[in-house]
């Protein structure tokens, strides 16, 4: 009888360890997988990079440095080894393209031309796309972290060696709020 009890209470933390490590895993593989989906939009970003680039050449024929240094950074995010590696390319490189829009102001021909319009739609497409990207990969990765840091699970973690992720932060530059000035408007 005694043997009966050790034996269903080994059996039942052998089910408890294996529910606990499934859980864990299913966690961590959202988190890869909300991952994935940023890296999809970034490669999509990418990819209508060049076309942008050839588009606004035609057009902008002085701003060629400008040109220069969105495709450096577009090569920066492509060999980013980590996330927050990616996602701070990626962020200088949204902050180039958008001086590149905005170049596209002082170029009524290419405001106009159809291509441009297009690549532009699709580019914020693209961002607001990246952007909910990043609120998803940081929420499974804080449900990942706090399963990672609460008992019992913190157990298991620890016993088949689960790492705390990082999640993606938000560049200095971007959380300041723009300044805003009617004063010219009346």
């Amino acid at each position: 009888m005694f043997m009966w009890v050790i034996l269903i209470i080994i059996a039942l933390l052998v089910i408890w360890v294996i529910i606990g490590y499934n859980s864990l895993v299913r966690s961590r593989m959202q988190t890869q997988e909300a991952w994935s989906q940023i890296d999809v939009q970034l490669k999509r970003r990418n990819d209508l990079i060049p076309n942008l680039i050839e588009t606004v050449k035609g057009y902008a024929k002085y701003e060629e440095s400008t040109l220069e240094k969105v495709t450096e950074l577009r090569s920066q995010v492509a060999n980013a080894s980590t996330p927050n590696e990616a996602m701070q390319a990626s962020d200088a490189l949204g902050r180039q393209m958008a001086s590149i829009l905005a170049v596209a102001e002082n170029y009524p021909d290419l405001k106009a031309n159809q291509n441009f319009i297009k690549l532009q739609d699709e580019l914020t497409n693209t961002e607001n796309k990246i952007s909910y990207s990043r609120q998803l990969f940081n929420s499974t990765t804080a449900n990942y972290n706090v399963k990672l840091e609460t008992f019992p699970s913190n157990l298991i973690a620890g016993l088949f060696g689960f790492k705390v992720k990082e999640f993606l932060e938000t560049p200095e530059e971007e959380k300041t709020v723009p300044k805003v000035d009617f004063g010219d408007m009346a």
